[in-house]
């Protein structure tokens, strides 16, 4: 198809006629064509999206979409992170604690060697 036929077509007229069926009078009668008739539809697809939209947005309804709360509920779940954090790295520590207690009570030490005994010249004291 050419792009001049579809045009052509989208710009035939049309009528639209709705009568009383039992007097086959007239009622309301409407020129259309494809073009007015999809252009019509887009923008009450447009407008039918933003009404949801705007309803969602500038409404409590907001707080009924699933991982969307309240400025408060945000907060309170951020403490609640870094609580749970916390506690964990407590629970991390006496972790350790505890396994070197079992350790030493077992006889498995290892050698470590303690550094604060050591004699360290100051920098100053060094010359070239």
């Amino acid at each position: 198809m050419d792009t001049q036929s579809t045009l052509k077509r989208l710009q035939n007229r049309y009528r639209l006629v709705v009568m009383n069926a039992d007097t086959y009078e007239e009622v309301v009668t409407f020129k259309l064509t494809r073009l007015s008739v999809y252009i019509a539809l887009c923008t009450i697809f447009v407008v039918l999206v933003g009404l949801t939209v705007a309803l969602i947005v500038f409404t409590p309804l907001k707080y009924y979409i699933p991982g969307y709360g309240s400025r408060t509920d945000r907060e309170k779940l951020m403490q609640l992170k870094i609580r749970a954090d916390s506690l964990e790295s407590s629970i991390q520590d006496k972790q350790v604690y505890w396994e070197s207690v079992r350790d030493v009570l077992n006889g498995n030490t290892k050698q470590r060697l303690d550094t604060t005994m050591l004699d360290i010249p100051d920098p100053e004291k060094i010359k070239d």
